[in-house]
């Protein structure tokens, strides 16, 4: 599914490469079906996105030694969702010596690695 960057796909959801990371690894975890809110979700989906992202954590700090992470969601416009009707959430991995989140977001700019290599980084990481 490299066409779509997706990394990773469950019964419920899947997670993709953004296309426009804040850092290197930055992932989206969605639900395959659109919702805009939380309280819009089954159970099922609640729980299989919580399990990518816990999944995903362990892949980045494998694959490209993330140190820790970010997860963060944006529900509505106002938030700043950029797809307001599909809700995501964003799992960013950070470093030692990196600067903290809100410069991230806030300047937020494609990185050098590309994301075909990320991807095949990470898709191979999982097996």
């Amino acid at each position: 599914m490299r066409l779509n960057w997706v990394v990773a796909v469950g019964q419920y959801t899947l997670a993709m490469l953004n296309r426009y990371p804040y850092s290197n690894g930055h992932l989206l975890v969605t639900p395959k079906r659109h919702a805009a809110n939380l309280f819009d979700l089954t159970a099922e989906e609640h729980l299989e996105g919580m399990q990518q992202l816990a999944n995903l954590t362990k892949v980045l700090s494998k694959v490209i030694s993330a140190e820790g992470f970010n997860v963060g969601l944006n529900l509505g416009r106002v938030a700043g969702a950029g797809v307001p009707g599909h809700l995501h959430w964003h799992l960013v991995p950070r470093w030692q010596g990196d600067h903290n989140f809100m410069p991230t977001l806030a300047a937020a700019q494609v990185i050098p690695q590309s994301l075909d290599a990320l991807w095949e980084a990470l898709t191979d990481g999982q097996e």
